[in-house]
């Protein structure tokens, strides 16, 4: 019973008390980067997780192997393939998106989340609590983007996914997009009310 416990907190713990983004405070720079429009905001969060969950995995299985003066070297390489065949699968079937991200695919290899989890939970535990622990935190890292760039988009450009959302009678009568949201300082100002929001439910979170 307490492992199933155990396993559970290492998926949903993510999602919120301890989400990467808003509470641990990592992986920034990617969400100011990639969140004007909702859909690479997804696509990039779903990489993370794709690349979180089976780089936690391989080096949970090699582990034991992995001389520690060379540890943090292997993890790069095991990150830095399996974000090669992400990218290689995003230009194949997913192009318009692919271009959108631009390098910030490839910069997951430098995602702080990712060397975090492989260094503090997949070098010390079995394949399957890690790959539970690269998902949670992969979906933690993803929801933050998707409800950033859903703010962003909307209001920065009346649109989501591409489609317009907001009225064309809107605009008649005077309604203007705020072009402000669509700069990165915007989605810093999104972020961090988000942090506000938690860390104001969250009694365990506020600093006394």
């Amino acid at each position: 019973m307490a492992e199933k416990i155990s396993l559970k907190s290492v998926l949903f713990n993510p999602l919120s008390e301890n989400n990467p983004v808003v509470v641990q405070v990592l992986g920034i720079c990617s969400v100011l980067a990639v969140t004007a429009k909702l859909e690479p905001a997804i696509v990039m969060g779903l990489s993370v997780i794709a690349v979180l969950a089976f780089s936690n995995v391989i080096i949970s299985l090699i582990r034991n192997t992995i001389p520690t003066s060379i540890r943090i070297i292997v993890q790069l390489v095991v990150v830095a393939g399996l974000v090669v065949i992400v990218d290689q699968l995003l230009k194949a079937y997913a192009y318009d998106v692919s271009k959108q991200l631009s390098v910030f695919i490839g910069l997951i290899i430098t995602n702080c989340i990712l060397m975090g989890r492989l260094e503090a939970f997949a070098m010390a535990n079995k394949p399957w609590p890690s790959f539970l622990d690269g998902i949670g935190n992969g979906l933690g890292y993803t929801i933050i983007l998707v409800i950033v760039a859903f703010f962003r988009e909307l209001l920065g450009s009346g649109t989501l996914l591409g489609y317009q959302v907001v009225p064309d009678s809107f605009y008649e009568a005077g309604y203007v997009n705020n072009g402000l949201m669509i700069l990165p300082p915007m989605a810093l100002i999104v972020v961090a009310c988000i942090i506000w929001f938690q860390r104001s439910r969250n009694k365990d979170l506020q600093e006394p």
